[in-house]
């Protein structure tokens, strides 16, 4: 039996992967997310955790290691926000580039979308290596974005610009990540960009999202494939390499 761990599961791409290996053979996931979920699966654990709290996610990692030992042999990371003025947000819910302008952006926000994005995924990565590495090939996905691409935001892009909690908090990601796989080189850790997906991040559908489901089912095989030659690095959702 392969366990599995999946953050933001309440809904998006969280739940859209929770419903995929949930019904995989010899598979038991857990279900994480800082709101209350309801699932009757037998094969599905849920807990709240708010990975903002760096003592919740102690007691859980704990809890999963002492409590009720889980060996964890792969974590899809997908708990995430995008970063928007929430006063822009809720007058202006269709326009989300007007939410995160260079006039708009307050600290505040930044600092919300830093919480959660990078220092959130640190102290939730760093509290599961142990159970982590209680297997013999484990593997953590994150899900950051293209928007986090230095090299991508540039002149000549026409989405370059703004943005800038969603990029400065993804970009910072990248790195936290990148010197995991420095420095705990037995696991395999892979940032990938799941495309432009319709999920709770925004309060619209952008122009040109795909569904969360049509998402996880081409990243599937992905994650199956990835391994230790493809640590430490930056993929799309087709496979291809993302510069930094």
């Amino acid at each position: 039996m392969r366990n599995i761990l999946v953050t933001g599961a309440a809904s998006g791409l969280g739940k859209a992967f929770v419903d995929a290996y949930s019904v995989q053979p010899d598979t038991s996931v857990i279900s994480l997310d800082c709101t209350l979920q309801r699932d009757l699966r037998e094969n599905v654990r849920t807990f709240v955790v708010d990975v903002t709290s760096e003592a919740a996610v102690n007691e859980f990692a704990s809890f999963l290691l002492t409590v009720s030992p889980t060996p964890m042999d792969l974590v899809i990371h997908s708990a995430g926000i995008r970063g928007l003025v929430p006063a822009l947000e809720k007058a202006h819910p269709e326009d989300v580039a007007a939410c995160e302008t260079l006039q708009a952006m307050d600290l505040e926000t930044m600092q919300r979308a830093f919480s959660v994005n990078t220092l959130g995924t640190f102290t939730l990565l760093r509290a599961l290596v142990p159970l982590l590495q209680l297997t013999p090939d484990p593997k953590v996905i994150i899900m950051s974005s293209r928007m986090g691409s230095i090299g991508n935001n540039q002149l000549g892009n026409k989405d370059a610009g703004g943005a800038y909690a969603y990029r400065a908090s993804k970009a910072a990601l990248n790195m936290i990540v990148r010197s995991f796989a420095m420095d705990v080189p037995r696991i395999i850790w892979v940032m990938c960009h799941p495309g432009r997906v319709e999920t709770g991040l925004v309060d619209t559908i952008e122009e040109g999202a795909i569904s969360a489901k049509e998402s996880v089912t081409g990243l599937l095989p992905l994650i199956q494939g990835w391994d230790r030659s493809n640590t430490g690095l930056f993929y799309d959702r087709f496979g291809k390499r993302i510069e930094w």
